[in-house]
């Protein structure tokens, strides 16, 4: 019969035998955990010394920590997720609410621009556009009027390229000369020829009498006393065309603005209609008793042209081939100059400026001795008035004449007045006038004869363009416009 035995395992009592060594061992482990856990407990001491000492900021303490969460904590339990809901649905509304109301100022002032330009275009084609710029003028400072000079001869006529960039002279000397506005510089020049040179010189070889260039800029013709009108490239000065046909001197040129249609007026009592663009003749026109002195055209298919002697203004509708006729001067009307579809402005040797409209037959205002008389008493004669130009659509008109001055004038309420606004001083002939397109400034052709004969002279005088900034005053501010009744 076998038997299980079970050994007691043997109690170890500390200093007898074996369990004296063995107590001696547990204790050597005991001061080796202590060593270790106290090596521990430095190194949590330096652990959160070193927390303590570094940059960190007060958020990195554990109670700051606990502080916060249970701020979010009481944050979360104050608002419920309906709450949240609602708050951000409000924030979504008031934000589509702002962005309405911006798309539908924008839409307003969009409007307003676009009917406000409507508005004016319909205004400016009907003639009845007026912007009132004429309170806001000054009289130019001296020191800033600029003084080109490059032809040998008095200037007779000049235009402005469509962006204000460039001037075109021509003078007596038979020359044109291409200006840069900003500088002052010639940028090309066209030289005339002799007289009896006309088959291989190319150029104009008699005194240059008028100038246009198109709206968009492509052509520029220009006329002379030899009966010839040529076509040019106003970009690179190259000559393209010659139109013959007149039997007098070309007096006076205008394209119709946006077309390539050119109107020609002459010594030979005749309006001529040209295509440029197709190198073509259209028609001819008359009616005027004698030589044609001036004329100018805008947007609409006519014309208008100063009658020298014969003493009227007259308009010429192409379409209907028929024309009005207005008097108004009692000597020679020597220029003319449209200031709308709707109205014109002229001067003559009797020294008078007048406003018209094409529904009247008489002026609808007159400034006679426009510029003063000359001359001893008894016989004093006023002083004529040889050039004019106006302001497009606006209640401003130039005028000069040889008497040592430059005149700006405001027209009143729908063209019924003329008021003098100020003098420039200038010294000979005012040969031609033109604003710029966007009336920042006014160019002045001077010389020391009349552009149309040797009369007298006057030597004191520069042959040259005068460049005369148009100055408004600090207060002014945007132009309003008003229907001309």
């Amino acid at each position: 019969m076998s038997s299980f035995f079970l050994k007691k395992k043997p109690v170890r009592t500390p200093g007898t035998g074996t369990g004296a060594a063995a107590g001696g061992g547990s204790v050597k482990r005991r001061k080796k955990q202590t060593e270790a856990d106290g090596k521990s407990r430095k190194k949590i001491v330096s652990r959160h010394n070193e927390e303590i000492s570094s940059d960190s900021e007060t958020e990195g303490f554990p109670e700051n920590e606990k502080r916060k969460k249970g701020r979010n904590e009481e944050e979360e339990i104050e608002e419920t997720p309906q709450e949240k809901k609602l708050r951000l649905a409000k924030q979504y509304l008031e934000q589509l609410r702002e962005q309405e109301e911006e798309k539908a100022e924008n839409e307003a002032f969009g409007q307003d621009l676009v009917g406000g330009r409507l508005e004016e275009e319909v205004m400016e084609q009907k003639g009845k556009l007026q912007r009132l710029v004429a309170k806001d003028l000054q009289p130019p400072d001296p020191a800033e009027v600029r003084l080109l000079r490059g032809h040998q001869l008095p200037i007779t006529c000049l235009v402005i390229s469509p962006d204000d960039q460039h001037i075109f002279s021509s003078a007596k000397d038979c020359s044109i000369i291409k200006w840069d506005v900003a500088s002052g510089k010639k940028l090309h020049t066209i030289h005339g020829g002799k007289k009896g040179t006309e088959d291989h010189h190319v150029g104009h070889t008699a005194h240059v009498l008028c100038m246009s260039i198109s709206s968009d800029g492509k052509y520029l013709a220009t006329g002379d006393r030899n009966k010839l009108i040529m076509i040019w490239d106003p970009a690179s000065c190259q000559h393209l065309h010659k139109f013959t046909g007149h039997r007098g001197p070309v007096s006076g040129l205008s394209f119709r603005k946006g077309t390539h249609q050119l109107y020609s007026a002459s010594h030979d009592r005749s309006i001529k209609v040209w295509n440029v663009a197709e190198n073509a003749y259209v028609e001819t026109l008359f009616g005027h008793q004698d030589v044609i002195t001036g004329l100018d055209s805008l947007s609409r298919e006519r014309c208008v042209t100063a009658g020298g002697r014969d003493g009227t203004v007259r308009v010429w509708k192409i379409a209907e081939e028929s024309q009005l006729v207005f008097h108004g001067h009692d000597g020679s009307i020597d220029c003319i100059q449209l200031i709308n579809e709707e109205h014109m402005v002229s001067g003559g040797d009797d020294g008078t400026v007048a406003l018209w409209s094409v529904s009247k037959k008489k002026p609808l205002a007159l400034a006679r001795k426009a510029h003063g008389v000359r001359g001893e008493q008894g016989l004093e004669q006023p002083y004529w008035i040889s050039a004019v130009a106006a302001m497009l659509n606006s209640d401003v008109v130039a005028t000069g004449s040889h008497s040592s001055s430059l005149r700006l004038w405001r027209c009143g309420l729908g063209f019924r007045s003329l008021q003098t606004l100020f003098d420039i001083p200038l010294v000979g002939f005012v040969n031609s006038l033109k604003f710029s397109n966007a009336g920042d400034f006014l160019v002045v052709g001077v010389g020391q004869e009349h552009r149309l004969g040797r009369w007298w002279r006057i030597k004191e005088a520069k042959n040259g363009l005068y460049i005369i900034p148009l100055k408004k005053s600090p207060a002014s501010g945007v132009e309003e416009p008003s229907e001309a009744p």
